[in-house]
């Protein structure tokens, strides 16, 4: 691959899977609105972990079953909240008695999806906020709950960031030390200026340094707040317009998306996405050379909402006669014009091209351009590996003219299926 910037861990696998499980779970499954429901209803401590703590018992919580969903969705990889903003660590860490197993799920979560997903073939990632509103010594800032508290300066001289960075490097350390190879560690947030945090307040280089130092392999995101301490780029509930660039190297990058408004559970959210569109979105990613982590927030019991159970097994469905147009795939070579209404991706080792139809249209499929012609031996669709004719009858050719390329001749029944490809074979 040509003008790439290379990133330092390994990083193979993660451009040929293109397709993740991202899973946020913690105690605010148990208020059910919302992940940063303690932010934003400013919830002090000793609510909250009345409320939540001693109740957070997933009864139903069933890891091989996780696996199997995503397995059957045509997901790769697995990346799974260790501990988000409130503090709450899914992991028997040894420096913190705010865990699962102290409560009654008495239960290392981390260690059990980790050991089900390992052996079911996902590589394995590491979500790990670098917030924590429950420390005692987290300084109150811009989104902490008490960031309105009356005595919030008086209640930030008591506390010490640099005993905070020391328990963050620390429980790094824990989760890279006790749980096998970790492929990818997704660091959770930076917000540096008036009220915030960056790389002083997470002493980020070092960081750096210890990740690199006890799994010199893995992919580490974009969140520290370091220039060029990254391997891929995270952009958050949006796809590129194109192949994201730094320093006019395209760069490894994934999307991270939610099946709806929230990424922890949300029992009454409601604008749940349409299993074509998330298609869709994945197409759109691999075809500008990224991958999608897409989310889900199981319930406080431990399941996967109906909804997403719902949207996995149509994905899957999908993926089952076309992952061959995302596993190993990426964006197409800039000589084939992208067909109206179509995504392009390319696999590089079949020299494939593979034509991802948004709008089915009537008859014909124009694919306009040189190369087409050129290049182009033969033409099938991919859900059941049925020729398409290329050639426009001279009756046809007639009433409209003639454009260099190609003609794509197609079914009058559009293929039952949520994107029909059509798998282009190449010189």
């Amino acid at each position: 691959m040509e003008n790439i910037r290379i990133p330092k861990g390994d990083w193979e696998w993660f451009y040929k899977a293109r397709f993740g499980l991202f899973i946020h779970w913690g105690l605010y499954s148990l208020p059910a609105r919302h992940e940063w429901v303690r932010s934003f209803e400013e919830i002090p401590d000793e609510i909250y972990d009345e409320k939540y703590f001693g109740r957070f018992e997933p009864d139903l919580y069933d890891p091989s079953e996780w696996a199997k969903l995503a397995k059957k969705a045509g997901m790769k990889y697995v990346v799974i909240t260790t501990k988000h903003h409130e503090g709450f660590c899914l992991f028997d860490s040894k420096l913190t008695d705010y865990k699962a197993t102290n409560t009654p799920a008495k239960r290392d979560l981390i260690r059990e999806t980790v050991d089900v997903f390992r052996k079911e073939g996902f590589r394995i990632g590491f979500y790990y906020s670098l917030i924590d509103w429950h420390h005692p010594h987290f300084t109150i800032d811009i989104h902490h709950p008490l960031r309105n508290h009356p005595e919030k300066e008086k209640l930030n001289k008591q506390r010490d960031m640099s005993k905070y960075r020391e328990y963050l490097h620390g429980q790094i350390k824990e989760l890279l030390t006790e749980y096998g190879k970790i492929d990818l560690l997704f660091l959770d947030f930076s917000y540096p200026g008036p009220d915030g945090k960056g790389k002083d307040d997470w002493d980020s280089e070092n960081l750096v340094k210890l990740i690199r130092k006890l799994q010199p392999h893995i992919l580490i995101n974009d969140r520290l707040d370091l220039e060029d301490e990254w391997d891929f780029k995270t952009p958050e509930q949006v796809v590129p317009t194109s192949w994201p660039e730094v320093n006019g190297k395209k760069v490894l990058w994934e999307s991270c998306q939610t099946f709806s408004g929230s990424w922890g559970y949300h029992r009454d959210e409601a604008t749940w996405r349409e299993p074509e569109e998330i298609v869709k979105t994945l197409i759109d990613c691999v075809s500008k050379g990224g991958n999608l982590l897409l989310n889900v927030g199981p319930t406080a019991r431990g399941e996967f909402d109906y909804r997403v159970r719902e949207r996995l097994e149509k994905i899957g469905e999908w993926m089952y006669y076309h992952s061959d147009s995302i596993y190993n795939c990426t964006q197409a070579p800039e000589e084939f014009k992208v067909p109206e209404n179509c995504k392009l991706t390319y696999n590089p080792e079949k020299n494939r091209l593979y034509v991802h139809i948004f709008s089915w249209p009537y008859k014909f499929l124009f694919l306009e351009g040189k190369s087409y012609k050129e290049r182009v031996l033969y033409a099938q669709l991919l859900n059941d590996d049925s020729e398409i004719k290329i050639g426009m009858p001279e009756w046809y050719k007639k009433q409209i003219g003639e454009k260099e390329g190609i003609v794509l001749n197609l079914p009058p029944f559009r293929p039952k299926v949520l994107v029909p490809v059509i798998e282009l074979f190449l010189k």
